[in-house]
């Protein structure tokens, strides 16, 4: 397979919508038929990263799309791009439920997360090897 071809959307979109469902269908549950438990918070951290990442990963694959790079996403990166809109989530709750959340903490934090994946993208590309050529010259 063409390493410089993208793959095909549909993986990505059902699995998304799958994700998505499920995140958002169970915090639906969980909001309506349970009481404020520790281990139900701790199911609300684990289905708000569902369902924000299920949301996302079709962005990130249309992002990736759009704004291609060499190395190119595979579906390792989509996925990882997505699930780091769901710790986000995660960690704006978290602070929040503390009472600490502030737009200046909430920008540091989305610096924080961008400036990871960007340094684990140039980590990506420092080890890339580019396909060898057949000798076409």
């Amino acid at each position: 397979m063409d390493s410089s071809k993208p793959s095909p959307f549909a993986p990505y979109l059902f699995t998304g919508i799958g994700m998505a469902v499920a995140g958002w269908g169970g915090l639906f549950l969980l909001f309506t038929f349970s009481l404020p438990f520790l281990g139900y918070r701790w199911l609300f951290f684990v289905l708000l990263t569902l369902a924000l990442a299920g949301t996302a990963l079709p962005v990130a694959y249309f992002l990736n799309l759009r704004f291609p790079s060499k190395p190119p996403a595979g579906p390792n990166v989509i996925v990882r791009q997505a699930l780091w809109l769901g710790v986000y989530g995660d960690l704006l709750a978290w602070f929040q439920l503390g009472r600490l959340l502030t737009p200046v903490l909430a920008v540091f934090l989305a610096a924080g997360l961008i400036l990871i994946e960007v340094l684990l993208r140039l980590n990506e590309r420092s080890r890339f090897k580019p396909p060898a050529d057949d000798g076409d010259e």
